[in-house]
């Protein structure tokens, strides 16, 4: 019997669109580099994306499978919304600092407006974990532990924002040689974030 390829032509073609897009960007890398350094041929590439704008979001798409899953899980695992929320923004962090190239991607990729295409198109991990976010936000305020005089998208955008700006950062430090934060201090950075949505108990007024 003859053994099995060690991945199938599309796999190969969306890591080595992802390596490239990360090291070159997405406009500067060619459909016949991807093909080329994948081992296969361009026929194929458009036979299962499309082209290569396709490609680039079968990738974000690929990524936010796993992303997903770790989502699901914290939120069943966690009883407050605050440890959920605190959960997937720390596996977004932890999936991005595992994998550079699609840190790269989704950071300096994921939100561009593209030749061809006058608007902005958002990466599917970033719309789906915002929603994630916000619906995980509106349970908290519900159950009184997320203050309700906060809107649920101003606080899920500001904590996207805050983790992207972390995880960027420390990309740009470790590109540039000079000393990154550690993960540890980008938790507790989430946390006081956390902190500060967090509803504050009421006060009893005094009798007079």
């Amino acid at each position: 019997m003859a053994s099995q390829p060690l991945s199938s032509s599309r796999d190969r073609l969306l890591q080595a669109a992802k390596r490239l897009f990360a090291a070159h960007g997405y406009e500067q890398t060619a459909t016949s580099t991807i093909a080329r350094q994948a081992g296969t041929s361009e026929s194929q590439l458009m036979r299962y994306f499309g082209g290569k704008i396709g490609l680039l979001e079968a990738v974000f798409d690929a990524a936010w499978i796993d992303l997903e899953e770790k989502t699901r899980q914290a939120a069943d695992r966690r009883t407050t919304a605050r440890e959920v929320l605190l959960e997937t923004l720390q596996s977004f962090v932890t999936a991005l600092t595992r994998d550079p190239d699609l840190a790269v991607l989704l950071l300096f990729e994921g939100r561009r407006i593209r030749s061809g295409h006058p608007r902005v198109r958002l990466a599917r991990p970033f719309v789906a974990l915002a929603e994630t976010l916000r619906s995980t936000i509106r349970a908290g305020q519900a159950a009184r532990e997320i203050s309700r005089s906060l809107d649920a998208a101003a606080v899920a955008s500001a904590l996207m924002a805050a983790t992207e700006g972390l995880i960027r950062d420390r990309l740009i430090a470790r590109e540039s040689g000079t000393r990154a934060f550690a993960e540890r201090e980008l938790q507790k950075t989430l946390n006081a974030l956390l902190d500060g949505v967090a509803a504050r108990p009421t006060r009893r007024r005094r009798s007079a």
